[in-house]
């Protein structure tokens, strides 16, 4: 397969995998879940799904375990709506990325800076 359709493949399960959690799912556990991104393999085997639950990396173990226990659904979902010869299995995988982010805007909002005028001022 061609990088250019395994990427335009792996988006498309994202906007699925996004709107089954966002619409489908009644998990209270899987409530404010982002889909971060999706790989697949060149095969089209597997897809390794990545995701967060907006900031609360404390809901990580519990979102895991109904992600994995909405997979055989999730797959299904995903076959009705795809036009694959077959579906990939989804192995999930937090998104530490967001908690990476906001743990740099909070070093940076701690550093002393001087403006401008204060180091005019100095000088």
């Amino acid at each position: 397969m061609s990088k250019i359709r395994q990427q335009r493949t792996a988006e498309q399960i994202k906007i699925i995998l996004s709107e089954l959690v966002l619409r489908e799912l009644r998990d209270p556990r899987l409530q404010g879940l982002t889909i971060t991104g999706v790989q697949i393999d060149r095969e089209l085997l597997y897809a390794d799904v990545y995701v967060n639950a907006l900031g609360d990396e404390s809901r990580e173990e519990d979102v895991m375990i109904a992600l994995q226990g909405a997979s055989g659904y999730l797959r299904r979902e995903l076959a009705g709506r795809m036009r694959m010869r077959t579906v990939p299995h989804l192995h999930f995988h937090w998104d530490p990325t967001l908690a990476h982010a906001e743990q740099i805007d909070r070093l940076l909002d701690n550093l002393d800076i001087p403006t401008e005028t204060e180091s005019d001022e100095e000088g």
